[in-house]
């Protein structure tokens, strides 16, 4: 039964890994395409930044360069948005919108955007966690078979299914990851139209590139819900309590 359950295992997160592929194949594809496609406006992803920071009452984030395509991020500790090679000095659609949808994180933010700051705050956890989640199922394993000796106790039980709650706080972050990449993509379009960036017949093109790399963090989300629900099925059959 175990060796039926772990072929299972295998053949969802195949599929995961399938859909992860294809997901990056299609940011790459959208991206290429749009890429090839100058916006009206002549504005660079960093042009498209500044504006659109400026014109949302924000000052004090700066605007770095980091190498690669498709590598760009907004770190809120160092108030910076690093623009890839691939967006900073690019006047296509498509590194316009990427380097919108960075300003959408910023906005997050400034506005406080509850989703955010939820992520933010289950970093630490997740790291915290897929360190600690093994060594507490392992004491747990442990504090069982000792406890069990002498008493009726599920202390140690209790004490791994801690550890799986740890585990699970990198599923959580994916969970909450999807939805606050949506907004950002809202607010990135919804910016560029009205800074006059991109003009409404351009918008397509933009939003085409956001919905597919949406698809990387749907595929992110589901690989690890794969892996979360294997680790508590793992976890439950070593204490032999799969019912």
């Amino acid at each position: 039964m175990f060796l039926g359950d772990y072929f299972i295992f295998l053949i969802a997160l195949l599929a995961c890994m399938i859909f992860s592929l294809v997901a990056s194949a299609k940011v790459k594809s959208a991206f290429g395409k749009y890429d090839k496609k100058t916006c009206v406006s002549g504005m660079t992803g960093y042009d498209t930044a500044q504006r659109l920071m400026r014109a949302n009452g924000v000052y004090d984030i700066g605007i770095g360069k980091t190498g690669g395509t498709l590598t760009d991020h907004y770190h809120p500790t160092k108030k910076i948005v690093n623009l890839s090679d691939s967006t900073y000095a690019s006047n296509s659609v498509a590194a316009v919108a990427v380097a919108a949808h960075e300003i959408g994180h910023v906005m997050q933010k400034k506005d406080g955007y509850w989703l955010y700051n939820l992520r933010t705050a289950v970093v630490p956890v997740a790291n915290f966690g897929s360190f600690l989640a093994m060594p507490l199922v392992l004491i747990g394993l442990l504090l069982d078979y000792l406890v069990a000796a002498t008493a009726d106790s599920g202390i140690g039980f209790y004490l791994a299914m801690i550890g799986v709650a740890l585990y699970g706080a990198s599923f959580v972050f994916a969970l909450v990851t999807l939805p606050v990449e949506l907004d950002a993509s809202r607010r990135a379009k919804q910016m560029l139209v009205a800074s006059r960036i991109l003009k409404e017949d351009e918008l397509p093109a933009a939003t085409e590139v956001l919905s597919a790399a949406a698809m990387t963090y749907l595929a992110s989300l589901l690989t690890s819900l794969v892996y979360f629900l294997r680790f508590l099925f793992y976890v439950l059959t070593l204490f032999g309590r799969r019912d």
